[in-house]
């Protein structure tokens, strides 16, 4: 059974997951600033990889790793929104617009958990992505994500501190540091939530299912009461759904 690559590169971090078949056998993340062929290597630990697929928001490094993968697999891989096509009906007024990890998630989720569908992403962004009963995505909403927010505060607020990414300890932070904290990461959860429930009243689909994903939703998921499954691995997942079908 061949062994399939996807690879999921993001803002701040570059998502790999190793596929035999069906299977998730291997998963690991490399900070996108960090990343080194050879580092890379080194994860993979001699596995044989017979394809490879990519999904990516960051042009510049589509390249190298388009490249990298070419070495280790001595053929092309695949690459989505260049030689393959996302297979969603996409109604965005400009398709070309959205982000492929986004339709990723949406394919992943229509063939995973059925539709209509949300999808909360919380990654460098937190994007809501709205699938139709009919399989359409129908597009959605994008906010600042946890650590870009922290960042933005540091940076625009010349009293305020860098603050660490992590679980606050209390909701009513007792000094600057902590309310920072408490603010960003309570705020977009209670937000991202207030926001799913708007779109099942715009929506009014009896069944909506809401997926969360996104690699700072641990921090996060007891505040989202709307997400009812979280998938930690949903747009790997989508990368290899599609290359099966190209197979």
């Amino acid at each position: 059974m061949d062994i399939l690559l996807a690879v999921d590169i993001g803002n701040t971090n570059i998502g790999f997951g190793v596929f035999r078949g069906n299977r998730l056998i291997k998963r690991f993340d490399i900070p996108s600033g960090e990343y080194t062929f050879q580092g890379l290597e080194r994860y993979l630990n001699k596995l044989t990889i017979d394809k490879g697929i990519i999904c990516s928001v960051v042009p510049k490094a589509s390249g190298i790793l388009r490249d990298d993968l070419k070495r280790i697999l001595h053929k092309e891989p695949y690459c989505l929104g260049e030689d393959v096509r996302v297979p969603v009906n996409n109604l965005y007024r400009n398709p070309k617009q959205v982000g492929q990890d986004r339709l990723v998630n949406a394919y992943a989720g229509i063939m995973l958990y059925g539709a209509p569908l949300v999808i909360v992403d919380f990654g460098t962004a937190i994007t809501l992505d709205v699938i139709s009963k009919n399989k359409e995505y129908l597009g959605g909403l994008i906010l600042p994500g946890l650590e870009l927010s922290l960042t933005a505060l540091a940076q625009r607020a010349a009293l305020l501190p860098r603050v660490r990414l992590s679980k606050p300890r209390e909701l009513i932070g007792r000094d600057t540091q902590s309310s920072i904290l408490s603010g960003v990461v309570y705020g977009s959860g209670v937000l991202a939530d207030v926001l799913i429930k708007q779109i099942k009243k715009e929506l009014v689909y009896p069944r909506l299912k809401v997926i969360g994903t996104g690699g700072d939703i641990a921090l996060i998921k007891s505040l989202l009461k709307e997400v009812k499954v979280i998938d930690l691995n949903l747009t790997l997942k989508g990368l290899s759904l599609i290359a099966q079908k190209l197979s």
